[in-house]
């Protein structure tokens, strides 16, 4: 790698520096996914914030990565939830006491790696065959950060350093962004009630947006409304993709903005 770990991290603080100073918060990860994959030996990246299921959660590209997506036909949505589903990093790190340091697929998963449906996936999707996963610190979901892509042999030890050293970086444009969505949440004009708002989304829908702002848990949803947990996540997925958003907060505040869910002046 070249500059070494000292190098990337350097390059990766002229990248934070920037971030500090850019005012857009859909900005900051498409700026660090075009830096980080070279900063720590890696080709293309994939990057997730919030929560995340083999289902749902909204995924972001480094340029590379977007390129490669012109297949996604070819995987299907199975091959999509092979993907997401994190292997094996979300069990690596859901486990108690895990600690979030950078890791590599085939150091975790040994043998298993090269023969698992995930490394077929990535490899027929992204010309990749290892993956390197740099969680964001303080995070509690699996797979919450980075996965970084590349062909040919392993990320090397000092790849993982690299990553290491980046990590507190990563937290801090993250910081970052959330403290720029709520900025902007909270300086935003309210907008005009949308009359055809309630025609997008069906009761159930609704019902769910209800619960979310009332910050139930997906489980306590689905033993609220007699479902499964999956089906709560479809919902949900529903909510984001008709409101254009993708995390819950952000679903929330744009519900009381258009006139779905009445503004909470405070408890």
């Amino acid at each position: 790698m070249t500059g070494g770990p000292a190098g990337a991290y350097e390059r990766m603080l002229a990248v934070a520096v920037a971030a500090l100073h850019e005012r857009e918060p859909e900005r900051l990860w498409p700026m660090v996914a075009a830096a980080l994959p070279g900063l720590c030996g890696g080709e293309s990246l994939i990057y997730k914030l919030g929560e995340w299921t083999d289902r749902t959660g909204a995924m972001g590209f480094s340029p590379a990565a977007a390129a490669h997506f012109g297949r996604i036909d070819d995987i299907g949505d199975e091959g999509m939830a092979v993907l997401r589903r994190g292997y094996p990093f979300a069990d690596h790190y859901a486990r108690a006491g895990a600690v979030r340091r950078p890791g590599t697929a085939h150091r975790m998963a040994g043998k298993g790696w090269t023969h698992s449906r995930t490394a077929g996936t990535i490899s027929r999707l992204m010309d990749a065959d290892h993956v390197l996963a740099i969680p964001l610190p303080g995070t509690t979901t699996p797979v919450t950060g980075c996965l970084v892509y590349r062909a040919g042999g392993d990320f090397t030890e000092d790849h993982v350093r690299a990553a290491e050293q980046l990590q507190p970086l990563l937290a801090g444009v993250e910081q970052q962004r959330q403290l720029l969505e709520r900025r902007r949440a909270a300086t935003a004009p309210p907008e005009a009630p949308d009359p055809t708002a309630d025609s997008r989304l069906t009761p159930r829908q609704l019902t769910v947006l209800l619960l979310l702002a009332d910050a139930l848990t997906a489980s306590a949803i689905a033993h609220r409304l007699g479902i499964s947990v999956r089906t709560v996540h479809k919902h949900v997925e529903s909510l984001y993709r008709k409101l254009g958003t993708r995390d819950r907060v952000s679903t929330v505040l744009r519900a009381q903005a258009i006139g779905l869910l009445p503004r909470r002046t405070g408890r």
